[in-house]
């Protein structure tokens, strides 16, 4: 049993009964409404709040429905607006995607592309000691600009012998016509028909003898003018080390000239896009460094490359090799570009690397980017979906015909002369008869 003092405690102490919801709610309005209350300041007398509690202001009653049309008008117009930016931002990137995609895959567009350009190797035709240098490094040449001189006392020596050589020859020529002219003309009774045959032989001999003589001298003559040697071409001196008392041999390279007429292009393109490269197509090609594009033409389309697989093994068998990996890279195909239009200030070095793109042949400078690449995003999908056949004009066959072909001119050797321009006056009237003198 509990004592009574500690019942009378019991009784005594109030007791706490456990919270429910709504006295929860309305203890929580009660505080809202009490901070309400002490901001707004003591009530007035003769107002009392709904709870019987003196000096706290009741909440304003709502005498009618919330009217919920201007925010929902918002929150709507939010949600369109959404909406169309997610729709826009989509339509954009796809549009984007389908750009990327045609110009990195299937437009006719290579990184791997070169300046190529003809040089020419100039070796002496004679030999001999160089004692006069006219060009420097680097410097731009004229065709037929002397670029060097060899020593030319031994040829002219050679040439001012074949000279006297050739003036014996033509007197031993002119005696021995006149002789057998002479043997032509006299009776049976002073000559006899061995002797004017011996004359005539002689006379023939003589002959042949002076056309040996006159060639002898073209030959000296053209000797001493390739003791200068010229440029072949228009262009630039280029990885020039000669200098004065160094020995040129015959037929032994010294000297390179680049033909600054022969500049072109080579893109190497996929094979993947070559269905989309016909000849006359207008080509842009971009020099790392320089902004504006070099302009020109396809040219022509390589129609080699080597195959690894075709190297001749053991008893002049093909080696092929028997593995075949799944990834497979396109070959790249050599595509020649003439070009047809440099910007000024871009120089054409040989070697320097280009970023090629192919047009379409009727595109034009002035057209836009966007609508190039619209345009063949057009084509590119209406290929897709209905594959077109490439035009056999595409890559037409090239030939003599249309193949420029370039000449070195060379010397010719002087005209043959008549013995009696080299020695006039030697045997005057040699075709008069004996018998009228």
């Amino acid at each position: 049993m509990q004592s009574p003092d500690l019942i009378l405690d019991d009784q005594t102490k109030p007791k706490i009964a456990e919270p429910s919801p709504g006295a929860t709610a309305r203890s929580v309005h009660y505080v809202a409404s009490s901070a309400q209350g002490k901001e707004a300041g003591p009530v007035p007398e003769g107002r009392s709040h709904p709870s019987g509690r003196p000096g706290v202001e009741p909440m304003p009653t709502l005498k009618g429905p919330l009217s919920e049309g201007p925010g929902r008008v918002a929150r709507f117009a939010r949600a369109m607006l959404r909406t169309t930016a997610t729709l826009l931002i989509l339509a954009v990137a796809l549009l984007a995607a389908a750009l990327i995609w045609d110009y990195y895959v299937t437009a006719p567009w290579t990184r791997d592309g070169s300046v190529r350009v003809q040089v020419a190797n100039v070796a002496p035709q004679v030999s001999g000691q160089i004692t006069e240098i006219r060009v420097v490094d680097n410097q731009y040449v004229h065709e037929g600009d002397v670029l060097y001189v060899i020593d030319p006392f031994d040829f002219q020596v050679a040439l001012d012998t074949a000279k006297a050589k050739l003036r014996e020859k033509a007197a031993d020529l002119q005696v021995k016509r006149m002789q057998a002219e002479r043997r032509q003309h006299l009776t049976n009774l002073s000559t006899t028909p061995e002797e004017q045959q011996l004359y005539v032989g002689a006379a023939t001999q003589a002959q042949a003898g002076f056309d040996a003589a006159q060639r002898e001298v073209a030959q000296a003559d053209i000797n001493l003018k390739r003791t200068e040697v010229r440029s072949p071409v228009n262009g630039y001196v280029t990885n020039f080390l000669l200098r004065v008392g160094d020995y040129a041999h015959t037929g032994e390279t010294n000297i390179s000239v680049i033909d600054a007429d022969s500049y072109w292009i080579d893109g190497y393109f996929e094979e993947t896009k070559m269905a989309h490269i016909c000849i006359g197509d207008r080509a842009e090609a971009e020099l790392m460094g320089y902004r504006d594009p070099i302009i020109g033409r396809v040219e022509s389309v390589t129609r080699g490359i080597s195959v690894s697989n075709a190297a001749p093994s053991t008893q002049g068998l093909p080696n092929v090799d028997p593995v075949y990996t799944w990834v497979r890279l396109a070959q790249r195909v050599p595509v020649r570009i003439r070009i047809t239009h440099v910007p000024t200030g871009v120089p054409l070095v040989s070697g320097m690397t280009a970023t090629v793109t192919i047009r379409d042949a009727g595109a034009q400078e002035s057209s836009a980017w966007i609508r190039e690449r619209l345009a063949s995003l057009k084509d590119h999908v209406s290929d897709f979906v209905d594959p077109a056949r490439p035009s056999p004009d595409c890559v037409p066959r090239i030939g003599n015909e249309n193949g420029a072909i370039a000449i070195l001119p060379t010397p010719k050797p002087a005209a043959p002369l008549n013995p009696t321009e080299i020695n006039p006056g030697l045997a005057p009237d040699m075709d008069a008869s004996p018998r009228g003198q």
